[in-house]
């Protein structure tokens, strides 16, 4: 009884002793990092400003090569059943991402991707001359690791389809845009989550190693939306393959590749500053 009196009056209003621990930990372990200068000069004059330009260039790069190539080898089978089918496109597309993320984390920040770039922008988490470098890097990347496997199966590449995006039969343009933003706003808000400090710090007991969660988001939004547009949730994936197919039918939906991750992206940096952090509030506090 003694114990009960002691947990009641300790914790007088009924609450998870994990929020109260939290509540205790977040006043000691955490302090609120500053948001990423607009622009920095001194930036473009660092070595690890191109180094990490360079490495979204490569990451990206090798994530179109073995992601397209997948979808090559799908595509090329008699029958599904003879190939890894629909469930192995998008494990190769998470089984990337969570291998090059793990890779280029520590250098770039392993973005592999426009809209998780723009998120991170939004969020002032990057600054806007890193943002459009990493884009540009990114959507080069994309354009050599199609134009690879292009060189490698030319004949196959055209005849079906070169892996581009496009809204399938059955659907309407708005469905393919719908699918665009939410598929993001799954995998931008997982990115969010599983790289925030203030969660590193709050669950320091809990090793969780960031790169998973972020691929088997875009495993799962995968299995969820190739049947609709192919899955895109990443303008640069788009784009570099829609250049490198170069067939007219290629751009017809192109910009619901673009509009579609990046307004994903910009709903999920604001759900999770304002609604998850409410950093907002804070500062005024």
């Amino acid at each position: 009884m003694e114990d009960v009196s002691v947990g009641a009056s300790k914790y007088s209003e009924r609450q998870s002793l994990g929020i109260s621990a939290q509540t205790q930990r977040e006043s000691k372990d955490y302090n609120e990092p500053g948001p990423a200068p607009l622009f920095e000069p001194e930036e473009l004059r660092s070595w690890s400003f191109w180094r990490a330009g360079i490495a979204e260039f490569m990451a990206t790069f090798l994530f179109l090569y073995v992601t397209i190539l997948t979808v090559m080898g799908v595509k090329r089978s008699p029958s599904m059943c003879q190939s890894v089918g629909i469930q192995g496109i998008a494990w190769s597309f998470g089984g990337m991402i969570f291998a090059l993320v793990y890779c280029t984390a520590g250098i770039s920040g392993g973005h592999i991707n426009p809209a998780v770039t723009f998120g991170l922008f939004l969020a002032r988490k990057v600054s806007l001359p890193r943002t459009v470098f990493y884009m540009i890097c990114q959507c080069l990347g994309a354009m050599c690791g199609a134009g690879v496997v292009k060189g490698m199966q030319k004949g196959m590449y055209e005849v079906e389809g070169g892996g581009a995006n496009l809204v399938a039969h059955g659907y309407s343009k708005g469905d393919g845009l719908g699918a665009e933003i939410v598929g993001t706003f799954v995998l931008v808000y997982t990115v969010f989550s599983a790289t925030d400090a203030k969660r590193s710090a709050r669950d320091s007991h809990v090793p969780v190693l960031a790169p998973l969660p972020i691929g088997f988001a875009v495993f799962l939004v995968h299995l969820a939306t190739i049947p609709i547009t192919g899955t895109g949730i990443n303008p640069a994936r788009s784009l570099g393959v829609a250049i490198i197919y170069d067939r007219s039918h290629a751009w017809d939906d192109q910009w619901i590749f673009w509009v579609g991750p990046l307004v994903g992206a910009a709903l999920a940096a604001i759900y999770h500053q304002l609604i998850i952090r409410a950093i907002p509030f804070k500062s005024r506090s």
